[in-house]
């Protein structure tokens, strides 16, 4: 009873919510996308300063992301007409969005978090709804009689796409799913092609948003190195989960944990 009335004493909760959090946030990342909502407000819980947490929670989950451009490598081949500009634009947008966040004063940003989660939040709410639509929309255009020849307008997708990523280099939960839908609303039906495109382009927002973190020193590498780790276990395990939890339970999860943390924080930042 002694032992275990002191345990707590010798150890650092954080440290296990960390390890937790990361854990869950590389695999919500593979399977259905959010894992900044639990690992960010763990980042913060370390007691890091909010825009040195959100620069670690970014350069922890990257290398996960990286690998997804291995995975669908023979599409972006296919495509890299669109591959180049929306690679093009992510970097643009992230180097953006993560200078801006480092010129915005810490607290301003902290009063900021809340707001940023609840957009998120209710990005993916609306994901099902809109993937459903979006569904229907090329369901209807593969039915026509006529199939049209459809030309993607590269400009406006590439300044779209670049504004996307401006907010993915400053904060960028939720993007993915933007970025799909963007894709779908170009014009864009084959749905290996709008992954391929989205991994590129989120890709590169947050690898160059990785490198102005690092070289600004805003990494806190004892725990950046713990989140890497754990989250690419989570993220290795999440094959079996993805075929027994069915997408829209894990999608409602991902939307209860992200609305329950930007409640958690609008309460704690009056």
């Amino acid at each position: 009873m002694i032992l275990v009335s002191v345990l707590p004493a010798f150890i650092d909760w954080h440290w296990i919510w960390l390890t937790v959090a990361a854990f869950l946030g590389g695999l919500l990342n593979a399977v259905a996308g959010g894992g900044s909502f639990l690992l960010f407000p763990a980042m913060l819980g370390m007691k890091m300063l909010p825009i040195q947490a959100n620069a670690t929670n970014t350069v922890a989950l990257w290398p996960g992301q990286l690998t997804s451009i291995a995975a669908y490598r023979e599409d972006v081949r296919k495509n890299l007409r669109l591959a180049i500009p929306m690679a093009v634009a992510g970097l643009l947008g992230g180097t953006a969005g993560a200078i801006v966040l480092l010129l915005t004063p810490q607290l301003t940003f902290l009063h900021l978090v809340p707001w940023l989660l609840l957009v998120a939040a209710l990005i993916f709410a609306v994901s099902g709804p809109a993937s459903r639509w979006l569904d229907t929309l090329r369901a209807a255009r593969a039915g026509q009689s006529t199939p049209k020849t459809h030309t993607v307008r590269r400009v406006p997708l590439f300044v779209a796409t670049a504004v996307v990523c401006f907010y993915i280099g400053y904060f960028g939960a939720g993007a993915g799913f933007v970025l799909i839908t963007l894709l779908s609303l170009f014009g864009l039906e084959d749905l290996h092609e709008i992954n391929a495109l989205k991994v590129v382009s989120t890709t590169m927002a947050n690898g160059i948003a990785f490198v102005i973190f690092v070289l600004d020193g805003q990494v806190v590498w004892r725990y950046c190195l713990l989140a890497m780790l754990t989250a690419a276990i989570g993220g290795y395990t999440s094959a079996s989960l993805a075929r027994r939890v069915p997408q829209p339970m894990l999608r409602g999860l991902v939307v209860f944990i992200g609305l329950s943390m930007a409640a958690w924080f609008f309460w704690r930042n009056p």
